[in-house]
C-alpha cells in the first residue's frame, strides 16, 4: 500500500497563528499571497508527478524539482527568479534507537520566497514540532520575523541533528578507548571501521553545508534581510564546530586503532619472545642429542653404564644455565 503524501500548512503573523492539514495541492493555493507568513510542509513524497504538480502551481523551476526528487543530491543553495532553493541533509534517529544505531541522512529541501517557506521531506523522521510549537504558542521571535528567519530556524534544527549524532558517537569512542587495550577483542576492528564510515558520511554532508551557509551570508538577495546576518553567522559557527568535532573524532578513532594495533603487536612480540627462548634453549640440547644419536661403533661414552644419565644431566645443566642467563639479562 502506497502511503499518500502528507500536506500541512502553518500561517502566522505578529498577533496570531494557525495550522491546517490539506488533502490536495489545490487546497494550498488559497493560502498564497494572504499577507501572512506561510509554511507549507510536504512529507512522505513518493512520485515525481505529485511534486511536479505542486511545483507548477507555485512557480518552482523544473530543475529544482529534479534536485528535490534526487535524494542523493549534494547540499547546496541556488537562487531562482522569485525564490531561493536550499537543499540540506539531517541525521535521523528513530525514537527507540539504541546507542549502536547508525544514523540515516534524510534530505530536506526548502523553497523560500518572501513570505512563504515550502519544505519537502521524503520521510517525516526529522521532526520540526519544536519549531511549530514556537510559532503556534508565540515563543521567542518567530512571529515577528520573516520567512527567511523561519528558514534559518529549520536549518538550525538540522544542524542540531548532527550534534545528536556526534554525541552518540562520542559514547562509542569512549567505549573503544577502553576496549583498545584488550588483546582478545576481535570485534573491535570491525566496530572501528563502521564508526569510521559514519564519520566519513557525516563529513560529506556537513562540508557542503558549510559552503551553503557561507553562500547565504554572501548572497545579495531581497529574500534575506540584513537583520538575519547575525543568525546566519551563528549557524555558520555551529556548522564549523560540527565539522571540527568530526575531524577530532576521526583523529581519536585513528589513535584508538593505533593503540589497538600496538597492543596486538606487543602480544605478538611476547609470543615470539617465548618461542624464541624455547628454540634457543633447544639448540644446544639438539646438538648434544645429535652427536650421541650418530651410529658410530667406537664412541667411548656409549660403553659407560652412566652415559645416559650423564647426558641428561648435562642437558639439564645447559638448559638451566641458559634460563639463568636470560633471567639476569632480563630477557624473561
Amino acid at each position: 500500500m502506497v502511503v499518500p503524501m502528507e500536506l500541512s500548512i502553518i500561517g502566522y503573523n505578529p498577533v496570531g497563528a494557525w495550522k491546517k492539514s490539506a488533502d490536495t495541492v489545490e487546497e494550498l493555493l488559497s493560502y498564497r499571497n494572504t499577507g501572512e507568513r506561510t509554511w507549507i510542509l510536504v512529507n512522505k513524497m513518493r512520485t515525481g508527478e505529485e511534486i511536479s504538480g505542486l511545483a507548477e502551481r507555485f512557480g518552482i523551476h523544473p530543475l529544482t524539482v529534479e534536485d528535490i526528487l534526487d535524494t542523493e543530491q549534494r547540499p547546496k543553495v541556488e537562487e531562482f527568479d522569485g525564490y531561493l532553493f536550499i537543499n540540506i541533509k539531517a541525521a535521523v534517529f528513530p525514537a527507540d534507537a539504541t546507542p549502536e544505531y547508525e544514523p540515516n541522512f534524510d534530505q530536506i529541501s526548502l523553497v523560500m520566497t518572501k513570505d512563504t517557506i515550502i519544505t519537502f521531506q521524503q520521510t517525516a523522521d526529522v521532526s520540526f514540532e519544536s519549531v511549530q510549537r514556537r510559532i503556534l504558542n508565540n515563543i521567542g521571535r518567530m512571529r515577528r520575523m520573516g520567512a527567511d528567519y523561519l528558514g534559518y530556524v529549520i536549518m538550525d534544527v538540522v544542524v542540531d541533528t548532527f550534534f545528536q549524532a556526534l554525541d552518540r558517537l562520542e559514547t562509542r569512542l569512549e567505549d573503544f578507548e577502553d576496549r583498545a587495550l584488550h588483546e582478545n577483542d576481535e570485534a573491535l576492528i570491525a566496530d572501528l571501521q563502521r564508526v569510521k564510515q559514519i564519520l566519513l558520511r557525516t563529513r560529506r554532508v556537513i562540508w557542503p553545508l558549510r559552503e551553503s551557509v557561507t553562500m547565504l551570508l554572501r548572497l545579495d538577495s531581497n529574500l534575506i534581510r540584513d537583520d538575519l546576518e547575525p543568525f546566519l553567522k551563528d549557524l555558520h559557527d555551529n556548522v564549523i564546530q560540527a565539522l571540527e568535532t568530526v575531524e577530532t573524532y576521526r583523529e581519536i578513532l585513528a589513535g584508538v586503532m593505533e593503540v589497538n594495533l600496538a597492543a596486538l603487536s606487543n602480544r605478538m612480540n611476547r609470543v615470539m619472545k617465548v618461542l624464541t627462548i624455547i628454540s634457543t634453549i633447544f639448540i644446544p640440547l639438539t646438538f648434544i642429542v645429535g652427536v650421541y644419536g650418530m651410529n658410530f661403533v667406537y664412541m667411548p661414552e656409549l660403553q659407560s653404564p652412566y652415559a645416559y644419565p650423564i647426558v641428561w644431566g648435562i642437558m639439564t645443566v645447559v638448559a638451566a644455565g641458559m634460563l639463568i642467563f636470560f633471567k639476569r639479562r632480563r630477557w624473561i
